[in-house]
């Protein structure tokens, strides 16, 4: 009776975890489907699962109208700048509050944590008239800076959380041993923490990949990313779901397959400590 509830109850789970997958995959999916559709085809009432016919001329036109490649090296620069420097100032500060507590650490994390309930559009104005003054305005340089920052909060919290599941006695063995601060970090601390830092770096290299809010803002043509390329297909003249369809599965193919290939680096890097 009771492997008969147990059965029944991995069943109901298993469906509920299927149907939340495969809603949240749902719109990405239409996505796809219909970036090879014609327009008529996009707007079509009712709607248009399979039975269209299949086209590649949204991708040709989309190739030839813009510089894919250009948006897409801004991307990878902007993502992952962002992400290495972000690491660089997260790894000592998450050593310290993790090891070096104070009493206002606590504080300190739960401050960082909610700058990101603050809205954007509130910084903008202040943020924008900085990268004037300061000629960081639509330059890769500016969104590198910016995708830090916005992103640093939870750099700081994954990394703290993932050092303080590995145990002091281990650093305090590496300094009796002679280890100065910088190789009880480097050759004991990190080593120790690659799952957790391998999942905080793909995280944030994702965040900042998906970022379009300052990136729209901040940039117009020569350090504009991905998520400027799409925009590029919502003009005066209207929408073209198509060819907005086709930009956007071009846009978002390397971060999925990026996912795709480093989905298990990143599961057992965010369950990092939570099997003892």
């Amino acid at each position: 009776m009771a492997r008969s509830v147990t059965t029944q109850r991995k069943a109901i789970n298993t469906s509920i975890a299927w149907s939340i997958g495969l809603l949240i995959f749902f719109p990405i999916m239409w996505t796809i489907l219909t970036s090879f559709k014609t327009e008529a085809q996009a707007i079509a009432n009712p709607p248009l699962f399979l039975n269209f016919d299949w086209t590649l001329e949204n991708y040709s036109i989309v190739q030839e109208r813009s510089d894919y490649m250009k948006f897409l090296w801004n991307s990878v620069i902007i993502a992952g700048g962002s992400t290495i420097l972000g690491i660089l100032i997260a790894v000592p500060a998450a050593w310290s509050m993790a090891f070096v507590p104070s009493r206002a650490t606590k504080d300190i994390l739960l401050w960082m944590l909610s700058t990101k309930m603050l809205p954007a559009v509130g910084v903008l104005y202040p943020i924008y008239l900085l990268f004037v003054e300061l000629g960081l305005l639509d330059s890769r340089a500016g969104l590198v800076i910016v995708m830090m920052l916005i992103n640093l909060p939870i750099i700081v919290w994954m990394l703290y959380t993932y050092f303080k599941e590995i145990p002091g006695e281990i650093l305090e063995a590496a300094r009796m041993d002679g280890a100065a601060l910088r190789e009880e970090i480097l050759y004991v601390l990190i080593p120790m923490a690659v799952p957790g830092i391998a999942s905080t770096v793909l995280l944030n290299f994702i965040l900042a990949w998906n970022e379009a809010f300052w990136t729209l803002n901040l940039t117009a043509v020569n350090a504009a990313p991905l998520t400027g390329f799409i925009a590029s297909y919502s003009s005066p003249e209207g929408l073209f779901y198509a060819k907005l369809s086709a930009a956007s599965t071009m846009a978002i193919a390397p971060i999925l397959i990026l996912g795709w290939f480093s989905q298990k680096q990143l599961v057992r890097g965010l369950t990092f400590g939570a099997v003892k």
